[in-house]
C-alpha cells in the first residue's frame, strides 16, 4: 500500500484541488489521506475525497513519518508558516519526513524560491498533481 498525505492550513481550499484532481486518477494500492492545521482546512479535503482526515499538530507530525509521499502548500515546511498554523515541531516533522514531497510554492509565505516563476495558483497545483502522476508512474 502506498501512502499520500495531503497536508495544508487555513480553509484547505489547496488541499482539497489537489484532491479533487488526483483522486480519480491513483490506483487502488494508493491511500490518499488528509491532515489540516484546523478542522475547516480538514473539512474540505475530506469532502473533497480524501480517504481519512485528521486535524492538528500530532496528526500531522504522526502522519508525516508514515507517509510514502506528502503534498501541500510550501508553508508546511516553515516554522510558523501559513500565517503561524505550522509550529517548528511540525515544519520540523514534515520537513525531516523519509516522504518525497511535492510542495507548492507561495509568496504569500514571504518566500520567494529562485528559478521558479511566478504562475497562477491553479497551474502550480495541475504541475503537482503531475508531478504525483509522475512518482507513481502512471
Amino acid at each position: 500500500m502506498y501512502r499520500i498525505l495531503v497536508l495544508d492550513g487555513q480553509g484547505g481550499g489547496v488541499g482539497a484541488r489537489l484532491i479533487k484532481l488526483l483522486k480519480p486518477s491513483l490506483p487502488e494500492d494508493c491511500t490518499l489521506l488528509c491532515v489540516g492545521t484546523n478542522s475547516l482546512a480538514t473539512s474540505a479535503m475530506l469532502k473533497a475525497g480524501a480517504a481519512q482526515g485528521a486535524t492538528g499538530e500530532n496528526a500531522v507530525i504522526y502522519n508525516a513519518s508514515r507517509a510514502d509521499l506528502i503534498l501541500g502548500p510550501i508553508g508546511m515546511i516553515m516554522a510558523n508558516g501559513i500565517m503561524g498554523e505550522v509550529s517548528p515541531a511540525v515544519a520540523t516533522a514534515v520537513s525531516g519526513a523519509d516522504a518525497r514531497k511535492i510542495l507548492i510554492p507561495s509568496s504569500s509565505c514571504g518566500v520567494r524560491i529562485a528559478g521558479v516563476e511566478e504562475q497562477r495558483l491553479e497551474d502550480q497545483i495541475q504541475w503537482a498533481v503531475q508531478a504525483v502522476r509522475e512518482e507513481l508512474g502512471l
